[in-house]
């Protein structure tokens, strides 16, 4: 079994991991990175780096011997001036700021590349942790009704083709009408834009109306940037006023699944996974 190197930014994506490698009795090494990961990531061993000490980071994972490494958590994208890189990080800054210009994937399969060229498997936080995605189906106890289906259809499309132009994961469409589309400012912010709508073009608590849907980037780095949802993404969407959220299966990171379960069922809003779209 492969010793990982957990690269932990923020949110709760980084400790699900490393609480599974330890029950799972996986060894296993934590480079939390400065500024974004969570205080409870100290409860494991490792390091903390800064976002662009990559000599740093790669020398603490030889040095812990391991030999994969996954990337999970939040990491806003940074201002490149601001950075303050070591001798590694300087010699891969111009690529990693020329990647960024063409897109956040490129930005990432650059950053992937280097850890390979040193040698590391890079490992998805869906491959490390089995059962982290959404399946096919109704996740809790409600389903979608009769006019949720074009609302569904509508969201996925968007979503999928603001993906395809590298703009974004998410989109929330009400009752045929696109209210929303995900951009640099993420889910949460979305949906607080969302919920700021009047109630006449969106629902309410009274009357939930409008679908959130999640898809990953046709041409997505699936390894490290998956489409995730949480506890508070079923809090923000409820207070948006949507009946439910929607996803490809296998390809949307659900975080701490049995809570979102019990906070989907209490607000009354469904969890629907479908088959993944073809190329």
């Amino acid at each position: 079994m492969r010793k990982l190197g957990i690269i932990a930014g923020g949110g709760t994506l980084p400790a699900e991991i490393a609480n599974h490698c330890r029950s799972a009795e996986r060894p296993f090494a934590v480079m939390r990175l400065r500024g974004f990961a969570g205080p409870e990531m100290r409860d494991f061993p490792g390091v903390d780096v800064g976002l662009a000490e990559l000599g740093k980071c790669i020398k603490a994972l030889k040095d812990a011997n391991c030999e994969a490494v996954c990337f999970a958590g939040n990491v806003s994208r940074p201002d490149f001036s601001a950075l303050k890189p070591d001798l590694r990080g300087l010699a891969a800054l111009p690529g990693v700021v020329a990647a960024a210009k063409q897109g956040d994937d490129a930005l990432l399969r650059k950053i992937l590349s280097e850890f390979e060229k040193e040698g590391f498997v890079v490992e998805g936080a869906h491959e490390v942790v089995a059962g982290l995605t959404l399946p096919v189906g109704r996740l809790g106890a409600h389903s979608p009704s009769d006019g949720d289906g074009v609302d569904i259809a509508r969201a996925l499309e968007v979503a999928r083709e603001i993906g395809r132009l590298d703009i974004g994961q998410g989109c929330v469409v009400c009752r045929g009408l696109v209210l929303a589309v995900e951009a640099q400012e993420g889910t949460d912010a979305m949906l607080r834009r969302v919920a700021d709508l009047p109630e006449a073009v969106r629902g309410s608590a009274e009357h939930l109306r409008g679908v959130l849907a999640k898809a990953p980037k046709p041409i997505q780095e699936t390894r490290v940037d998956l489409p995730t949802i949480g506890v508070a993404t079923v809090q923000r969407a409820a207070r948006a006023g949507l009946s439910g959220i929607v996803g490809e299966a296998g390809r949307l990171i659900v975080l701490d699944r049995e809570a979102v379960i019990a906070m989907a069922d209490e607000l009354g809003l469904f969890i629907l996974g479908v088959e993944p779209a073809q190329p």
